[in-house]
């Protein structure tokens, strides 16, 4: 690995300043969330207790970006990718094991929602196994990856492909069909083709594997009742087509960006947040935004994440170690079909699918393992390579003391 050098300000700065604006809308519409539940359920939430939820998984998460970024050396990272895989998969099925059975129901340590079970639930802490699942994939495939490159085997059935398939099949068929979460399905199959993409697969082997994907997602709409209604009621959106129940969300959530004009109505004064709009806090806090901040905000906000993700193809361009490289991709491929879904869910270019908006969204598991997660990114841009030479020495020196730069790597004469 290169002499170590500043870290990627950009990155940096994005990812505290999107997690501050998270918090700072929760604090904004918590209030009204809590008061439609009190009133919809019969709950007792204090008008402050999604706030004090989001600043929880806040300090969780700045924690979790810090030791990725300072703490844990990537070294050593790269060494737990197999254990992380087992104990990652294993969570997934102990709780498709408990799902079936509680029979869908709240039971014991498992928490279901509308007959979903998604999270274990201990002492009162949620906890989401597909979200470390996110991430311990990006970390298996990394070395997984790398290490058929240097065998030579990159293509051949048995070496590469079925080993390959065995262990993303199973990471779907415990999301997808165990817990009924098509939208960390998405970003399952977005980060195995992103890392796929620039593993030396060839092209014709990659194109058959993308057709078999589409086969397969096309399958899982259309034996689910519910993502077959998604799919019905957006395409009533887009025709034009007479409203109803099915398209109650994504009206609302047009709504809300388009009441919002171009500056918005300001901080706490957002209407589809007391109630008219699903999941307000969660996967529609884009539109929430959208009402609050207008089309600039919503402009403004896009332009950091598009920074964030540019800096992370760049930190990927200039990193020398080919199992880092892969990592960075693995989570810019992550990031990038978690903002591009939910995005284009709330303004209705995509059915809904209930993927959260990476660092904006209420949650703490999401938000805690995609922070630890940019935290290795930051860390690997210390770290890209530089040209250094007797003649630029100086100037190189100066450049990195204003933060990471990417050079031409050094060549040999």
């Amino acid at each position: 690995m290169n002499r170590k050098h500043k870290s990627d300000l950009i990155i940096l700065f994005a990812t505290l300043g999107l997690m501050a604006l998270g918090l700072i809308v929760i604090y904004a519409i918590g209030p009204m969330r809590a008061n439609v539940l009190n009133s919809t359920y019969g709950t007792d939430y204090d008008s402050n207790y999604f706030f004090w939820g989001q600043l929880r998984s806040v300090a969780l998460a700045l924690l979790a970006f810090f030791a990725a970024f300072k703490w844990i050396p990537y070294k050593y990272i790269k060494k737990v990718a197999k254990p992380f895989i087992i104990i990652a998969l294993t969570l997934s099925a102990l709780l498709w094991f408990l799902a079936l059975v509680s029979g869908g129901q709240s039971s014991g340590i498992v928490k279901c929602e509308l007959g979903e079970c998604r999270w274990f639930d201990i002492g009162g802490i949620n906890f989401q196994p597909a979200e470390v699942l996110k991430l311990a994939l990006v970390i298996y495939l990394a070395d997984f990856l790398t290490r058929k490159q240097q065998e030579g085997v990159i293509g051949k059935f048995k070496e590469f492909w079925l080993p390959l398939i065995i262990i993303c099949g199973i990471s779907l068929a415990l999301v997808v069909v165990g817990q009924g979460d098509l939208g960390t399905g998405v970003a399952l199959i977005a980060i195995v083709l992103g890392m796929l993409l620039i593993s030396g697969v060839p092209a014709s082997q990659y194109l058959i594997m993308l057709a078999i994907i589409l086969v397969g997602a096309v399958g899982a709409v259309a034996f689910s009742g519910h993502r077959m209604e998604r799919v019905d009621a957006w395409v009533t959106t887009l025709t034009g087509g007479e409203s109803s129940d099915a398209t109650y969300h994504v009206d609302n959530a047009m709504l809300a960006i388009g009441v919002g004009g171009f500056f918005g109505v300001g901080i706490g004064n957002s209407v589809q947040a007391t109630g008219y709009l699903p999941e307000s806090i969660n996967d529609s806090v884009f539109a929430v935004m959208g009402e609050t901040f207008g089309f600039v905000g919503l402009f403004l906000i896009i332009a950091v994440f598009a920074a964030l993700l540019l800096r992370m193809v760049k930190v990927a361009e200039y990193t020398q170690d080919s199992e880092g490289r892969m990592l960075i991709v693995g989570i810019f491929s992550w990031t990038l079909a978690q903002v591009v879904v939910n995005i284009m869910a709330m303004t209705g270019l995509v059915p809904v699918t209930g993927i959260t908006l990476p660092l904006l969204s209420y949650g703490g598991t999401s938000m805690i393992f995609i922070a630890f997660a940019i935290g290795l990114v930051l860390q690997l841009s210390c770290y890209t390579s530089r040209e250094v030479s007797s003649k630029n020495e100086d100037i190189s020196s100066r450049r990195g003391q204003r933060g990471a730069h990417y050079t031409s790597r050094r060549r040999s004469a």
